[in-house]
C-alpha cells in the first residue's frame, strides 16, 4: 500500500510540476554523450558510451548500464555523486559519520561502514582514473560530459574490480574553439555557489581549459551547546587540462585537479517512533526481540539508561524533539571539524597504430581526510576525537596504469581487446578516539543498572551512594550482594570510575596494496545479428599492513588482573562487564608500543561470456554469465585483534583476526533493448550470487567485519541464536550467503521536440540466504548479526521508481526558450542499519526536485529556480546504535539533506 502511494504521489509530482530528463539518456542527447577524443563521431541520434572498452552506441551494448549526458546532469542540478540517486534507480549513495566514508550501491549491493580497510563494491572512475573509496567522490565534479552506471559486477574491464558495479565519470574536455562560462548560485541556508571555466586553442594542436567550482553553505545541525553549525560546505575545486592532438591519429589529454573541504561533519539525531514505529523498549531490554504495539520510546525513561544520561547533563529535548528537529546537543567544547584534500593527475593517450588502437592512462592521486568527532553523539563526555589531524584520519596515496589495444581480426569478424592494469595504493589511519572526561561517571552506571538500576547514582563515584553500596553490602543477611567479592566488585566500579581522558593517543595502521591485472575482452560477431563476447581477467593482490599503538589507559589491565578470575564463577558476568568497560575497543595501554605487521596475498579469476542478438535494428536481446571480485583485505581496528576484550590482546592478539577474505559474485542477466529516435526501452532481469560477502556493522561498542556464507545443511535456527558457539558448518557444505536478484525497467519517450519523459522502475530482492555462517571455513555467525538470516540487506528497498519530465519549449520568436523541469524517485520501505534491528527502519518515500528557468538565444545566458526536496521530506540515510549508550541501545540517525533552493544565473561564451 506504501509503495502504491507513493508511485502515486511520484506521477502526481510529475503532473504538477512537469519537468526535465532524468536518467536514460535520449537519442537526441548523443552530443552530451559523444564528448571525448577517444569516443569516435557518431550522429546525432545516437548514445555513444564506452562501457566496453570502446566507443559504441548504448543501444548495441548487452549489459545493464545508464548514461546520463551533460544537460541531463545540469538540470537535475548534479555536482556530486550522491545526487544520480535521482537518476538511476538501481543506485543508491549515501554517507555517514564522515562523507570520506560514502557508500554507493548498486542493486543492493554496497560497502558498508565507515573502516577504509574495505574496498568499495561500486568503482569509481573520473577520466579513467580510480578513485579509492567511492567516498572519495562525494565532492564538487566540476563540468561533466557524462556519467555511466554500470549494474552488475565489473570483472573483466574497467580498471579495478568491482563486484557490484562501476561509476565512470568523465569531465568535459578542452576544444580547440575559445570559449567561457561561468554560473552563480544563491539559496537557503546561505549557500552561495561560484563556477566558471575558459577553454581554448594554445595553437593549431594544443588546447587548453581551465575550471573551478566554489561552494560555501551553512550547516544543516545548529550545536545548541557550542553556537555552531554542523554538516556545513565549505569547498572548492580547480582542474586545468591540456588536450595534444598533433594528427588525426594521436590524442594525448592531460589533466591536473586540486580539491579542498574545510567542514564539520557529520552529526546525527536520536530515532523516535513517530519516524521509525520500532525504535520502542523491547521486553527484557533486548534489542533483538520486537517491541510490543505502544511501548515506550528507547529514548524515554523507562530505558534504564536515560535517567543516568540525563543525570550527567544530558538536554532532554534531545531525548523528546522530532527525530528531524536538527538542533543537536553535543558536548560542550566538542567538535566536528574536519579536513579533506584531494589531489592529483592524470595522462590519457589514445593512439591509432594502423589498424590497432592503443589506450593509456595513467593516474596519481593523493587524498587525505580527518574529521573530529563527538562520538557518542550525546551531550554527555563519553567518548570523542579531538580535531588534531589524526582525527579519524585517512590517507591515500595510488598510482595506476591501465594499457588496452584494440583492434579485428578474420574480416571483422572479432573485436579484441587484450589490456592490463597496475595500481599501487598506500593506505595510512590514524586514530585519537579517546573515552570522554565524563566516562568514568557514566560507566559504572551500565554495570549497576545490569544489578538494580533503582541503585545507579550517577553523581556518585562508582554510579553507587552510600547508601546503596549499604544496600549491597547487607544483602544475603549481611554477606554481601555478591558474597565475599561484593568488596572487590565496589573497588571494579571504583576503579572504572578513574577512567577519565584515556585511551588512544595515537594508532597508526599502514596499507600497501599492489594489484596486477591481464585481460581480454573480444567481441564474436558469428553473423550479423548475432554476436558472442568472451572476457577473461586474472588478477594478482597483495596488501602488506603493519600498525603501530599508543594508549594511556591503565586501568584496563588492572581491572583484568582482577577479575579475570571471577570470570569462570557465579560472578563471570558482572566480572566480564567490569572487564568489557574498562578495555572497550581493546583501548588497552598493554598496547602501548606494540607494533604488528602481517601481509595477505589473493589470485583470482573473473570474467564474462554474452550472447547478444539483434533481429531489427532498433531491438538487442542478450544473455549473459559474469563473475566479479572484490579483494580481501585488513580490518584497520585493534579491536578486531581478540575475539574478547576479556584477554590481553598484547599476547592473544592475532592479525589473523583482522583479515576478511575476498569477495566474489556470480551474475547472471538476461534482457532487451528496444530504441527509436521517439521511444527507448531496456530492460533487464538478473541473479547475483556472492561468496564471502564481506559484511561491516557497528555493533554500539566496535566494528565489525565480518564474511557471510551460507550452509546447504539446516542449522536449526542456531545461526539465529545469542550463542557464537552454535551454528557452524562443514566448510564443504558452505555456499554464497547474498542473493541480488530482480528486474530492471527504463524508458525515454520523445513524443515531440521539446519535450522528453524519462522512467525507470527496479524491482530488487537482495537478502541474505538462511542457515547464515560466517567465513568459507564454516564458522559460526556472530551473534550481533542474529536478524539477518532470511532478511533483505540494509538499504536495498524492494521496488525503487523514477521519473521526470522535460519542457524546454521556445519563446514566440525571440530566440529565448524556457525550462520546465522536475524529477522525482521513490522507495518502498527498508532497514538503514546493517544488523537490521528493529528501529532501524525507513518508512517508503517520495523525493521531487524541480528547476523552472529562461534561457537566451544559443543558451548564451540563462536564469533558473531550482528545488531540491521540494516537499521537504524527512528519511535517514542510516541509522546506527548510539555509541556505548545501553541498557536497551538507543539508535541515532544520519539524516539526508531538508529541503534546500534558490537561483542560478549562467553565461557562456
Amino acid at each position: 500500500m506504501k509503495l502504491a502511494l507513493n508511485l502515486s504521489a511520484c506521477a502526481f509530482a510529475l503532473a504538477a510540476i512537469a519537468t526535465a530528463p532524468v536518467y536514460a539518456q535520449t537519442q537526441s542527447d548523443a552530443a552530451d554523450q559523444a564528448g571525448g577524443a577517444d569516443e569516435g563521431t557518431v550522429d546525432d541520434n545516437v548514445i555513444v558510451v564506452t562501457a566496453q572498452g570502446r566507443a559504441q552506441a548504448l543501444s548495441d551494448v548487452p549489459i545493464a548500464v545508464s548514461a546520463i549526458g551533460a544537460e541531463q546532469l545540469q538540470k537535475s542540478g548534479t555536482s556530486d555523486i550522491r545526487e544520480l540517486n535521482q537518476l538511476a534507480p538501481s543506485l543508491l549513495v549515501s554517507s555517514t559519520g564522515n562523507e570520506a566514508n560514502g557508500s554507493a550501491r548498486i542493486r543492493g549491493i554496497g560497502t558498508v561502514g565507515d573502516n577504509p580497510g574495505l574496498e568499495s563494491s561500486v568503482a569509481v572512475f573520473i577520466d579513467g582514473v580510480y578513485r579509492s573509496r567511492s567516498g572519495n567522490a562525494l565532492s564538487e565534479l566540476g563540468p561533466i560530459d557524462r556519467i555511466e552506471v554500470l549494474r552488475g559486477p565489473q570483472g573483466t574491464l574497467g580498471g579495478r574490480n568491482s563486484s557490484a558495479g562501476m561509476i565512470s565519470i568523465t569531465t568535459a574536455a578542452p576544444e580547440f574553439v575559445f570559449s567561457g562560462h561561468a554560473a552563480a548560485t544563491y539559496g537557503n541556508y546561505d549557500q552561495l555557489r561560484l563556477e566558471a571555466g575558459i577553454n581554448g586553442p594554445l595553437s593549431d594542436t594544443i588546447a587548453a581549459r581551465i575550471d573551478g567550482v566554489y561552494l560555501k553553505r551553512d550547516g544543516f545541525y545548529t550545536d545548541v551547546v557550542n553556537g555552531t553549525e554542523v554538516n556545513n560546505k565549505d569547498r572548492f575545486l580547480v582542474r586545468g587540462q591540456l588536450l595534444f592532438e598533433p594528427n588525426e591519429t594521436l590524442t594525448v589529454r592531460v589533466i591536473g585537479d586540486y580539491s579542498k573541504k574545510d567542514e564539520s561533519c557529520c552529526a546525527a539525531t536520536f530515532v523516535q517512533p513517530s519516524f521509525a514505529q520500532q525504535a520502542r523498549v523491547s521486553p527484557g531490554l533486548d534489542p533483538f526481540a520486537l517491541p510490543l504495539p505502544g511501548a515506550p520510546a528507547l529514548t524515554s525513561t523507562q530505558n534504564p539508561i536515560i535517567p543516568v544520561l540525563l543525570a550527567l547533563g544530558q538536554n532532554s529535548n534531545a531525548l523528546t524533539q522530532d527525530t528531524f528537529n536538527r538542533d543537536i546537543y553535543v558536548t560542550p567544547g566538542r567538535s566536528y571539524a574536519g579536513e579533506t584534500e584531494d589531489f592529483g593527475g592524470s595522462v590519457e593517450i589514445n593512439a591509432e597504430l594502423g589498424n590497432l588502437n592503443l589506450t593509456s592512462i595513467t593516474g596519481y592521486r593523493e587524498y587525505s581526510n580527518f574529521q573530529a568527532s563527538d562520538t557518542d553523539y550525546t551531550q554527555v563526555d563519553i567518548l570523542y576525537r579531538a580535531p588534531t589531524k589524526n582525527a579519524g584520519a585517512r590517507e591515500f596515496k595510488t598510482f595506476t596504469q591501465e594499457l588496452r589495444l584494440q583492434g579485428a581480426a578474420f574480416d571483422d569478424k572479432l573485436d579484441w581487446l587484450i589490456g592490463g592494469f597496475y595500481a599501487n595504493e598506500k593506505l595510512e589511519t590514524r586514530d585519537n578516539i579517546r573515552f570522554g572526561s565524563q566516562y568514568g561517571a557514566f560507566a559504572p552506571c551500565r554495570i549497576v543498572n545490569a544489578v538494580n538500576p533503582a541503585l545507579a547514582s550517577p553523581t556518585s563515584t562508582g554510579c553507587l551512594s552510600a547508601g546503596g553500596r549499604a544496600v549491597l553490602q547487607a544483602a544475603n543477611g549481611g554477606a554481601g550482594a555478591f558474597g565475599a567479592a561484593t568488596p572487590l566488585i565496589f573497588a571494579g566500579l571504583d576503579n572504572l570510575a578513574q577512567i577519565n581522558d584515556k585511551g588512544t593517543v595515537l594508532d597508526t595502521y599502514n596499507q600497501k596494496s599492489e594489484n596486477f591485472a591481464v585481460f581480454t575482452h573480444n567481441i564474436f560477431h558469428i553473423t550479423d545479428k548475432l554476436d558472442l563476447t568472451l572476457g577473461l581477467r586474472y588478477t594478482n593482490e597483495t596488501k602488506d599492513f603493519n600498525a603501530a599503538f599508543t594508549n594511556d589507559n591503565t586501568m584496563c589491565p588492572t581491572q583484568r588482573a582482577l577479575f579475570t578470575p571471577l570470570l569462570a564463577g557465579p560472578l563471570g558476568g558482572l566480572a566480564a562487564g567490569l572487564i568489557g568497560l574498562s578495555c572497550q575497543g581493546n583501548s588497552t595501554s598493554e598496547l602501548d608500543g606494540v607494533t604488528l605487521a602481517d601481509s595477505r596475498s589473493e589470485n583470482e579469476f573473473t570474467g564474462t561470456a554474452i550472447l547478444s542478438y539483434k533481429p531489427t535494428d532498433d531491438l538487442l536481446l542478450y544473455g549473459s554469465f559474469s563473475r566479479g571480485y572484490k579483494a580481501g583485505g585488513f580490518n584497520l581496528d585493534r579491536s578486531a585483534l581478540t575475539s574478547s576484550t576479556l584477554v590481553n590482546p598484547a599476547l592473544a592478539g592475532d592479525t589473523a583476526n583482522l583479515q576478511f577474505d575476498q569477495e566474489t559474485v556470480d551474475a547472471f542477466e538476461i534482457g532487451g533493448k528496444y530504441s527509436t529516435r521517439e521511444f527507448s526501452l531496456s530492460v533487464a532481469a538478473f541473479r547475483q550470487q556472492f561468496d564471502n560477502f564481506q559484511l561491516n556493522t557497528f555493533n554500539g561498542s566496535v566494528f565489525l567485519v565480518q564474511n557471510i556464507n551460507a550452509c546447504s545443511d539446516n542449522l536449526n535456527g542456531a545461526d539465529s541464536d545469542a550463542s557464537g558457539a552454535t551454528g557452524a558448518c562443514a566448510p564443504d557444505k558452505v555456499k554464497y550467503g547474498v542473493v541480488a536478484q530482480g528486474v530492471e525497467l527504463e524508458a525515454s519517450i520523445n513524443p515531440v521536440r521539446d519535450i522528453n519523459i524519462s522512467m525507470g522502475l527496479t524491482y530488487t530482492d537482495t537478502s541474505y540466504e538462511n542457515d547464515l555462517v560466517g567465513k568459507d571455513s564454516g564458522a559460526a555467525l556472530d551473534p550481533a548479526l542474529r536478524l539477518l538470516p532470511g532478511d533483505n540487506l540494509s538499504n536495498a528497498p524492494e521496488f525503487t521508481a523514477t521519473a521526470s519530465l522535460s519542457y524546454t519549449p521556445p519563446i514566440g520568436n525571440s530566440g529565448l526558450t524556457g525550462l520546465f523541469y522536475v524529477n522525482a524517485r521513490t522507495t518502498s520501505d527498508y532497514n538503514t542499519g546493517s544488523d537490521l534491528l528493529y528501529g532501524k527502519e525507513q518508512d517508503g518515500f517520495t523525493l521531487v526536485n524541480a528547476r523552472i528557468g529562461i534561457r537566451g538565444p544559443d543558451d548564451k545566458w540563462a536564469i533558473e529556480g531550482w528545488a531540491q526536496n521540494v516537499f521537504n521530506v524527512g528519511y535517514s540515510q542510516v541509522a546506527f546504535n548510539t555509541p556505548f549508550v545501553a541498557s536497551q541501545q538507543t539508535y541515532s540517525a544520519f539524516l539526508a539533506e531538508p529541503r534546500t533552493y534558490g537561483i542560478t544565473l549562467r553565461g557562456q561564451f
